[in-house]
């Protein structure tokens, strides 16, 4: 079926037009009834978070997402347009989506006045009625709502004339989602004209009212500590938002994986090697995060975002596919000594409390040692290993490194007893890559665990009893 190209035939085709924040509320009932993901590619939230977000589209409230950097607040906000329906139809020429059945701005009222039911039409698809803004201090009046265009003023209209007007980003998402992010940077000046718009619908440019009934969802994120700081918000634009929601860091270690697996760098997997990651170096980079948020010389105000677990999860992968095409092998592994790379990818995502030289590089190495103690006691029991730490007895050593090739660790392994028990148990007996994997987060665990001795020179690492 064709879609309608006039006003006329708009009406014939017998379409109802809706508000945003009823279409978005017929949407989000039948995909609940109908049993459909609502937000796909969001982790974590089902049980807090979703249930806030959908009480308040039931309840046609503009939205507010607190919450620290890196918690999906924009994410989210993004697929809210995933239940605006997949076109609507609007005045062609329209610079604000006007409604043909009720056009709000002198260009598509003078259209459908000259032409009625001849009234040429458009449609618009759902991702094109999203706009979104960052706030910073130096955002303008004209940005989001209007300026009078001096080229249409040379052109000999006056400037009473609303034709004179060119729309800002609010306007031009009219029968659409708008989001502002990091609400409380934005002028006290521009958040009246943001509060007028939501409750007055009217804004003045240049000393000229224009009245623009819009229909909009306004939707805006924000730091906690920001957003309740008195003088950064005023309380009438706080007031005018029906929902604040708070957002929340992944409450579960397989929630984290969850997002470290599903964001990872394409680029990874796109040259032919066999990448396999093990569920305890998965462990290791999700519980390093999350001793991070807990930790005391880390500002935990400015949070520790997930993009950490995930930019440490692709430079570990990246230091295991490094070594596979310096040694010629064909599969990526990660092991222990990998994860000395996700340094630097951390360093930039923690503030510390205190600036100190070093103590940035110290806190990531410490939090790292913890990371493999605590998995390492999830899958094992120091005395789990009591065959294999008596090789140790006699001052025998083991020796291993982020440059090894794998046949060395199976050449090892096979000469060790006590340790197919627990390859077995990790799930690492598919390659000679794998084991040497699990040989070093076990040599690793057993030295945190104070039953091993460790020595580091020249990027070769030494274990001994």
């Amino acid at each position: 079926m064709t879609q309608p190209k006039t006003l006329g035939e708009l009406k014939r085709s017998g379409y109802k037009p809706l508000s945003v924040k009823a279409e978005l509320r017929k949407n989000l009932i039948r995909k609940m009834l109908d049993r459909e993901p609502l937000f796909p590619g969001i982790f974590g939230f089902e049980e807090t978070v979703i249930p806030q977000v959908q009480n308040a589209i039931l309840a046609g409230q503009d939205m507010i997402f607190l919450g620290e950097r890196g918690q999906a607040k924009t994410r989210l906000i993004r697929t809210l347009t995933s239940l605006l329906d997949p076109e609507i139809p609007y005045v062609e020429g329209s610079e604000i989506n006007d409604d043909p059945f009720a056009p709000i701005s002198k260009h598509a009222q003078d259209m459908v006045a000259k032409h009625g039911d001849d009234t040429p039409i458009a449609w618009l698809a759902r991702d094109d009625r999203y706009g979104e803004k960052l706030a910073t201090p130096d955002v303008t009046t004209p940005e989001l709502i209007g300026e009078v265009d001096p080229i249409k003023v040379a052109e000999g209209r006056y400037l009473s004339d609303e034709l004179v007007i060119h729309y800002g980003l609010i306007p031009r998402t009219n029968r659409g989602i708008f989001c502002i992010n990091e609400l409380p940077d934005l002028s006290e000046k521009l958040q009246v004209g943001l509060f007028n718009i939501m409750q007055e619908r009217d804004v003045q440019i240049r000393g000229f009212r224009v009245r623009l009934p819009l229909d909009i969802c306004v939707v805006a994120s924000a730091n906690p500590e920001d957003y309740t700081n008195r003088g950064r918000i005023i309380t009438p634009l706080k007031d005018r938002y029906g929902a604040q929601i708070r957002t929340h860091y992944p409450k579960q270690i397989d929630i984290e994986i969850d997002i470290m697996d599903a964001e990872r760098s394409p680029l990874l997997m796109s040259d032919g090697y066999r990448i396999t990651v093990p569920q305890f170096m998965k462990e290791i980079i999700a519980e390093t995060t999350s001793m991070a948020r807990e930790h005391a010389d880390i500002n935990q105000r400015s949070g520790v975002s997930v993009r950490m677990s995930i930019a440490n999860y692709e430079s570990m992968i990246g230091n295991a596919l490094r070594r596979t095409i310096l040694l010629r092998e064909d599969e990526v592994v990660p092991r222990i000594s990998d994860l000395s790379s996700i340094i630097p990818s951390s360093s930039g995502k923690i503030e510390l409390e205190t600036v100190e030289e070093g103590k940035e590089g110290q806190i990531i190495d410490e939090l790292v040692k913890k990371a493999v103690k605590k998995v390492f006691s999830k899958h094992f029991r120091s005395e789990d290993f009591a065959s294999f730490l008596q090789h140790f007895t006699s001052g025998q050593s083991l020796e291993v490194s982020d440059t090894m090739p794998t046949a060395v660790y199976s050449q090892k392994a096979r000469g060790l007893g006590g340790l197919h028990e627990a390859f077995q148990r990790l799930e690492m007996l598919e390659s000679a890559a794998t084991m040497a994997s699990a040989l070093e987060f076990i040599l690793e665990g057993l030295h945190l665990n104070k039953k091993l001795n460790k020595k580091v020179l020249e990027g070769e690492i030494s274990y001994w009893g």
